[in-house]
């Protein structure tokens, strides 16, 4: 059985009238930042507009054997970004705006599939906002409005059935027009190739969020209180009852960010990072 699916708007839906979508998005030129047999990434612009395209050609049975005997889902195109963005907005957690989405082909090992969504400009990542903080301190007040403002997005993720799979800060983008401040701070999160929704988080996947995310701020210059900050705010209740309640899930996520650093410093080592 062939699973197809097409969404157009503005101004993809008319750039490509009477055309193959799935043919036009591949005549798609600019800025490439991957290159892959299965995947392509790269930046466009239609009238002075910029766009993220994202193409997928199938990832091939031996990908996908590949990850379940790891134990991890494959990712099999763009549908997980596709409903991730869609399933966001309605939980009011800013993200992308996708324009054109399509897959077509039942085999899963060779379904294409594409996405194009809205450039978030101009932005600029947490992780980079961040990079100077240990030398040079944020304002306290605009720190604390940012841990919040993450706590507050995540939670309202998972509550709604959302996981990540890469939550690191470096996909949360913090919008610079108008200047960010504590009273006005918007941050957007990105890359959710790799996103599952369900009706409910397992907390599993919730707990491998929570760590990934702590694990991308430990060296940025934020203190105990900093991190307790965020636990009341995603949580939602009291501190004193979050540290009785959730001291499993704590220990847990300070085991498991020591070993993706560890990981981290592995690869490293090995020349693996870029």
């Amino acid at each position: 059985m062939s699973a197809a699916a097409i969404f157009l708007a503005e101004p993809f839906r008319s750039l490509w009238a009477g055309q193959d979508p799935f043919v036009a998005v591949e005549a798609l030129d600019g800025e490439v930042f991957r290159e892959l047999e299965a995947r392509r990434t790269l930046r466009t612009e239609v009238d002075g507009r910029g766009y993220f395209v994202k193409i997928h050609r199938g990832v091939g049975w031996r990908e996908i054997v590949k990850n379940l005997a790891s134990l991890r889902p494959p990712v099999l195109g763009a549908r997980n970004e596709w409903c991730a963005i869609r399933r966001l907005h309605e939980l009011g957690v800013d993200s992308m705006r996708a324009v054109a989405f399509g897959q077509r082909g039942g085999n899963p090992a060779r379904r294409r599939s594409f996405i194009v969504t809205e450039e978030l400009a101009p932005t600029i990542s947490l992780e980079d906002f961040s990079l100077d903080w240990r030398r040079q301190p944020p304002p306290i007040d605009l720190k604390r409005a940012l841990i919040a403002r993450v706590a507050r997005m995540v939670s309202a993720m998972h509550g709604g059935g959302v996981n990540h799979r890469d939550l690191y800060i470096c996909h949360f983008l913090l919008h610079l027009d108008p200047p960010p401040t504590a009273a006005r701070c918007k941050l957007s999160l990105i890359d959710l190739h790799r996103a599952q929704v369900r009706a409910r988080t397992p907390s599993r996947w919730r707990d491998k969020d929570l760590a990934a995310l702590y694990f991308s701020a430990l060296d940025i210059g934020l203190t105990r209180r900093d991190f307790l900050r965020f636990l009341r705010v995603y949580f939602a209740r009291p501190l004193r009852q979050i540290l009785r309640d959730e001291a499993t899930l704590l220990a847990a996520l300070t085991r498991e960010a020591r070993r993706l650093q560890e990981r981290f410093v592995r690869k490293l080592a090995a020349g693996e990072m870029t």
